[in-house]
């Protein structure tokens, strides 16, 4: 089966795989570092694309693999001399080798990402065709990349491995792709993506060139949605809204708009400035809109926007001013009422610290979400009564 039949455990929901994504916007800086690596024909083997999340690490990967692969070997020179080196990633989207690849089809690339629960190829296929994934690439997954790289170096072209996410590496499966690292395949590439670098091990990042990729500006961000076809429209307060509560993260912004996080954070705000006297009605209806059947995601975007309104908060304080962009209209007014100063800095940090806590365990062991939502709220309301 095809990538476009199956769930896929590396999708953003409502936005299109990286590997669909024409252009990548606002990361000319590591385009640039990957050609200059490449023009000088010393390439690294493996580098690893660091960012926080969303930001285009994934989609860089599958440009530079599509380039690696069109490109093929080096070029001899001809009557001329030498071609000029590329000045850009692109490929044309109708070059067999896009085709291929956006079909997981290209013989010369290995997608390496968390596969179906299971122990057998066919258990793993049928979890994979119920949209059932593992937490985590498994030691078989890493060996399944061993036998591609076995099978395909008799024809002397060049392979690109694309590891997403390496974060999701087990132990096991991180030793066995440390061996590879260190004994790296002739003529492969490999790019690992990796959202949390310092948490993968010293002997693995250490083989690796990094290729870091920066939060997104306004007009990147803006940019990027529109080739999606997620923009938020003509409206500029609303893509301004929307640029601020992503951080740069294209893929933050994404889920923001399929789940209307913006109003969601907008309705945060407006409960908040009943405080310290609560608006129970208001935080009822909140915390019930959490709890409806099917509402997991919009419950864990509630759960990071409270997350992020107090870290805004701790953040007023500690500066003794507001952020520059409202994320809400009169957003910076109720910031600086409820953290005037750097004691009430420090307030709010430990509230974001014990709620963020109380509810990561309340998630864990099922509690009723709508009380883990009216919990959060007592905790904030306690901490601005003083």
């Amino acid at each position: 089966m095809s990538g476009d039949t199956l769930p896929e455990p590396d999708r953003a929901e409502g936005a299109p795989h990286p590997r669909e994504t024409a252009r990548l916007f606002g990361q000319e800086a590591a385009e640039a570092a990957f050609l200059d690596a490449h023009a000088s024909g010393r390439l690294h083997h493996a580098w690893m694309l660091t960012g926080p999340r969303g930001v285009g690490k994934a989609t860089l990967a599958w440009r530079i693999a599509r380039f690696l692969l069109a490109q093929g070997g080096a070029q001899e020179d001809g009557l001329f001399g030498a071609p000029p080196p590329p000045v850009s990633l692109e490929v044309d989207p109708e070059h067999p080798v896009a085709r291929r690849m956006r079909a997981l089809s290209e013989p010369g690339l290995f997608l390496l990402r968390r596969g179906g629960q299971g122990t057998t190829e066919r258990e793993r296929e049928k979890a994979s065709a119920e949209g059932r994934f593992s937490n985590d690439i498994r030691v078989h997954d890493v060996r399944d990349l061993g036998r591609f790289i076995h099978l395909s170096a008799a024809d002397g072209g060049r392979r690109v491995v694309i590891v997403d996410a390496a974060d999701e590496l087990n132990t096991q499966a991180a030793n066995a792709l440390l061996k590879m690292l260190e004994e790296p395949p002739a003529r492969t590439v490999m790019l690992l993506v990796a959202h949390q670098p310092s948490s993968l091990l010293p002997t693995i990042r250490s083989r690796c060139r990094m290729l870091r990729l920066a939060p997104l500006g306004p007009q990147d961000m803006a940019r990027a949605l529109e080739a999606a076809g997620i923009g938020p429209g003509d409206d500029p307060a609303a893509a301004a809204a929307l640029s601020e509560l992503a951080a740069g993260s294209v893929g933050a912004a994404v889920r923001l708009v399929t789940l209307d996080g913006v109003a969601l954070y907008a309705e945060i705000v407006a409960l908040m400035e009943s405080l310290p006297r609560l608006d129970r009605a208001r935080a009822l209806r909140l915390a019930d809109s959490a709890a409806q059947r099917g509402a997991e995601a919009r419950r864990d975007l509630l759960f990071s926007l409270f997350d992020l309104f107090l870290a805004r908060l701790a953040r007023t304080g500690a500066t003794g001013t507001p952020p520059a962009t409202e994320a809400t209209p009169g957003e910076a007014a109720l910031l600086s009422r409820l953290a005037p100063d750097a004691g009430c800095a420090r307030a709010w940090a430990q509230t974001a610290e014990d709620v963020g806590a109380r509810a990561r365990h309340g998630l864990a062991v099922n509690l009723d979400p709508a009380a883990l939502v009216l919990d959060t709220v007592l905790r904030m309301t306690q901490t601005a009564g003083g």
